[in-house]
């Protein structure tokens, strides 16, 4: 998979996000204060990471998200299979 310029460690937040995301909507009522907040804290990570200082932009934030998803199946499939 091609990278598109995103750090690494972007990535695994972003990757981290969407996994807390999927856990928040499947869970027991006396767990979301805890992904509510692991999702504040990772939200805050993506957000204010170097990578945006200098062009930061909802195309951008679409396109960390759009690949990190894209990263994520390509993972599955290759335990998968």
């Amino acid at each position: 998979m091609v990278n598109p310029g995103f750090p690494d460690d972007l990535v695994r937040d972003q990757h981290a996000w969407n996994h807390a995301y999927l856990q928040l909507a499947a869970c027991q009522p006396e767990e979301h204060a805890v992904l509510r907040r692991r999702l504040l804290h990772l939200s805050c990570r993506i957000a204010y990471h170097p990578h945006w200082a200098r062009r930061r932009s909802p195309a951008g934030w679409a396109e960390l998200r759009r690949h990190a998803r894209q990263h994520q199946v390509a993972q599955h499939l290759t335990r998968v299979a």
